[in-house]
Formats: C-alpha cells, sequence, structure tokens
C-alpha cells in the first residue's frame, strides 16, 4: 500500500493546491489515487474528487474512533493504487491547544502514514529551514519524510532556500512557484466548491503540469511506500453491517448547487443499512420524488441562490406538507436554514423559505460560528434516541431569529457547554450541528429504521 499525507505548516500555505498538484500527476501517470481529506471539510474535497475520479473522503479523528478511520481507510482503498491525504490547518493544529486530537499529526500517526509538509517560502528564504526544523523536533513519533516549499519565485529564491533544508537535515521533495492561476476562488467559507463553479479542466492540468515538472514525484511515491498503516481487524465492531441489508427505505437527498454538503461515507453508510437514496434538486425540481419515506437536506449554501429557491414556490409547499403529514426529514446547517420561514442573504435582500421552522436565517454582518461539538439528544428523533450523545462539528455565519412560536430543541450542548440547539418539529430533526454517520454505529441504521416504519 501507498500513502502520504500533505500537511502544511499553517493554513493558507497552498496544501490545496499542493495535494491537488500531486494527485493530479499521479492520475496522469495512470495511478488509481484514493483521495482523503483530514478533518470536517466539504468543499476541498470536492477539488480532489474531480482530479481523481473517485469521491475524496473525510478521515476525523475528532469525529471518528481510531477503529472507524482503519475501517474508513482500508474500505477506499480497495482496488486503488495509491492514498493522497490532504491534512487540515496547521499540522499540529487540532480541536484545542493542549494535545493533538483531531490534528492532522494524531490522524498520521493513527494510520501510520509518512507526512510532506507544505511550507509557504513567498516571503522568506533561509527561514524555511528553521519552519522545517521545528516542525521536524516537535513530535518525534511522527513520521516527517519531507518539505515542499510553496510560492518559490524564481531560481534564486530557491537557491537561497534549499542551503537551510539540507543543514536541518529535512528531505526536499519540490517546490510550486507563487502563481496568481493556481489560486483557487474563495469567498465567506473558504473555497467556492466545484458543484457551483466547476473549475477547467485546464486548471487541474497546468497544476499536474507543474507538479510533474518541479516535484520529485520518484522520491514522492518512494516516501508513500513507507507507510506502516495497521491491518483491519476485522473481528473487530464495524460500523458497516456485516453484509449490506436489502433496501427497506427510499429516502430522498437533497443534492444541487445549494446543497451538496455531505459525507460520502455517511451516504454509503445509510444505502449499506437499507436505503434507496433519491437524488433530488430544492433549486430545479417542482416537488419531493413520490413514494419515499424520508428526506435528508444537508448543508451548502443556501444564501447563494436564496431567490431561486424562493422562486420554486411547488418545491416549498411539497416539503412543507411533508413535513407537516409526520414524513421523517433530517436537515444540517444550510437544511435547517431553508426549512426556516425566511432568509436573508449576504446583501440584505429577504426571501421566503420552507416554512417548516418558526424561525428567520441572517447571514448579513454575521459571525463564524466553528468547532467540534459534544451534543446530547432532549428527545427521540430519527438520528438519536432521548440522553444519546453524539460528536459533531459546526461551520456557519448564519444566525437564526426565533419566531413566535417556540419548538422544542432537538440538543443540548455539552462540550462546549450552557446552550440548547437545534429544533424538532414533529418527525423533522434541524440542526446547524454536521453529523458523521460514522462517529455512532447507531446512527444510520437508526436513520434507516426510522423512515422504513413510515413506509411499512
Amino acid at each position: 500500500m501507498k500513502a502520504m499525507v500533505i500537511a502544511g505548516a499553517a493554513s493558507g500555505v497552498g496544501k490545496t493546491t499542493v495535494a491537488a498538484a500531486v494527485m493530479g500527476a499521479l492520475t496522469q501517470r495512470g495511478y488509481k489515487v484514493q483521495p482523503f481529506k483530514v478533518g470536517p471539510d466539504y468543499i476541498d474535497p470536492s477539488y480532489h474528487s474531480a482530479i481523481c475520479g473517485f469521491p475524496c473522503r473525510n478521515l476525523d479523528s475528532w469525529l471518528l474512533t481510531p477503529e472507524v478511520i482503519r475501517e474508513l481507510f482500508h474500505r477506499a482503498m480497495v482496488g486503488k493504487d495509491i492514498a493522497v491525504i490532504e491534512g487540515v490547518m496547521g499540522l499540529y493544529d487540532g480541536a484545542n491547544g493542549d494535545d493533538e486530537a483531531g490534528s492532522t499529526a494524531q490522524l498520521a500517526k493513527q494510520l501510520g502514514l509518512p507526512v510532506v509538509l507544505v511550507v509557504d517560502a513567498s516571503k522568506s528564504s533561509r527561514s524555511v529551514g528553521a519552519v522545517a526544523l521545528g516542525f521536524k523536533v516537535f513530535d518525534p513519533e511522527l513520521h516527517l519524510a519531507g518539505v515542499i516549499l510553496n510560492g518559490i519565485g524564481g531560481a534564486l529564491h530557491l537557491d537561497l532556500a534549499l542551503p537551510s533544508l539540507h543543514q536541518a537535515g529535512v528531505t526536499y521533495l519540490g517546490y510550486l512557484p507563487g502563481r496568481a492561476d493556481f489560486t483557487l476562488p474563495e469567498r465567506h467559507l473558504g473555497l467556492v466548491p466545484t458543484a457551483e463553479s466547476e473549475v477547467a479542466t485546464a486548471y487541474y492540468q497546468r497544476l499536474a503540469q507543474q507538479a510533474a515538472s518541479t516535484l520529485d514525484l520518484e522520491r514522492l511515491l518512494a516516501v508513500a511506500s513507507e507507510v506502516l498503516v495497521p491491518e483491519l481487524d476485522t473481528t473487530a465492531a464495524s460500523v458497516f453491517p456485516a453484509t449490506p441489508v436489502a433496501p427497506q427505505a427510499a429516502i430522498a437527498v437533497a443534492l444541487d448547487q445549494a446543497f451538496h454538503f455531505y459525507y460520502p461515507d455517511s451516504l454509503d453508510l445509510l444505502t449499506a443499512w437499507g436505503a434507496e437514496l433519491i437524488p433530488f434538486s430544492p433549486l430545479a425540481d417542482t416537488a419531493l420524488p413520490s413514494h419515499i419515506s424520508g428526506v435528508y437536506i444537508g448543508g451548502g449554501f443556501p444564501e447563494m441562490f436564496a431567490k431561486t429557491l424562493s422562486d420554486n414556490a411547488g418545491m416549498r409547499a411539497s416539503i412543507r406538507a411533508a413535513a407537516e403529514g409526520g414524513l421523517p426529514i433530517y436537515a444540517e446547517c444550510g437544511g435547517l436554514m431553508y426549512l426556516g420561514q425566511r432568509l436573508e442573504d449576504l446583501e440584505g435582500n429577504d426571501y421566503a423559505m420552507a416554512g417548516v421552522l418558526p424561525v428567520r436565517s441572517v447571514i448579513k454582518d454575521g459571525r463564524l460560528h466553528l468547532g467540534y461539538r459534544i451534543v446530547r439528544a432532549s428527545q427521540d428523533t430519527c438520528l438519536l434516541a432521548a440522553g444519546d450523545t453524539v460528536r459533531g462539528h459546526e461551520f456557519h455565519f448564519s444566525s437564526l431569529q426565533s419566531g413566535a412560536e417556540p419548538l422544542a430543541a432537538a440538543y443540548e450542548v455539552i462540550d462546549p457547554p450552557g446552550q440548547r440547539e437545534g429544533f424538532v418539529f414533529r418527525n423533522v430533526l434541524a440542526s446547524y450541528i454536521h453529523v458523521h454517520m460514522g462517529s455512532k454505529a447507531s446512527l444510520a441504521p437508526r436513520v434507516v429504521a426510522t423512515c422504513a416504519r413510515r413506509s411499512a
């Protein structure tokens, strides 16, 4: 097995670009490259999926147990030649400042993978060696296999930087130049997802050609062979059933430019436990699919498509009728915003939404809500039994203004403590919390079973 982790010295150093360049170059060489992303990210993986032709899968050592991480990793690697895993934030950054929980470093050590560090050299030269050395000695248990320099301005710049890496005893694995046409489009929550603005094939080709020219691909392949991935314990408990369960519930999944934040493994788990997933578009379809027994509306950017969502009165009425009729509906973040009464976008324009929940979403001048969460279910829902806890993640600029009719809260937040979160209305569960179905073995089968009872 070949695998490598591409980590950054910090956020913004270009690790997504470098990871995409490596993936593209190896794919052009004929390798079947399985992309992964560390942490709870939906946007960067969309680029990696487009480059490699395989769904990019998330590996999060805070949301998932080491056993589940190994299971998901081994499962994704069947039939693949090499794994390229993009890290999150800086190599040692994680859920808190006290330990490595949730960090790229922790994930790399759990899977026994070599780490390639991306250092932004655009505003330094000899100092890159000091940066690399610090990362190398900070955790002796981590296998830091080498460094890629990003933002090199030319031959002289490279000549000034390289001796410091040799002095630090860190292997040099190549560079990418500082080029404006390598910069990916961004906005308020990071990169613009490929679902909205498909990046031209020419962009990926430029990256791959650059990687073939200035990255040491042969040495990177040798590094990727330095893996110590633990064998999968087939006797251990699995989040997947021993054999796939026959379809027993049809679940409509919102999937379009406005809603596309789903973990591929979550969808695979639902399917494995007996769900038939039926994609639909709240933007384009005039009603929910017929003969369904549940709805899943994931996150996304409804604020960027608020007018189109509002103009689609047929779909809004269909979802409202389904909710009032008791159909199980699970909505996360953007899905929660869509189920509200109204949404105010970035320009202050106000639009009608599905009208299921008595809340109004506001984006303008919003404050970023970001971080891991542990929540306890306040009552029985399609996802959890009352009193059960689950780990999740929150990432949004919008805030909610409650209406005159308060609803029962879905969760009590126990880490960090002190607030209630989400809403329950009949069989609707809506929350800002994103949940990975692999974070608790009961999640996917409970969702499917709840929907199956509806169709029985």
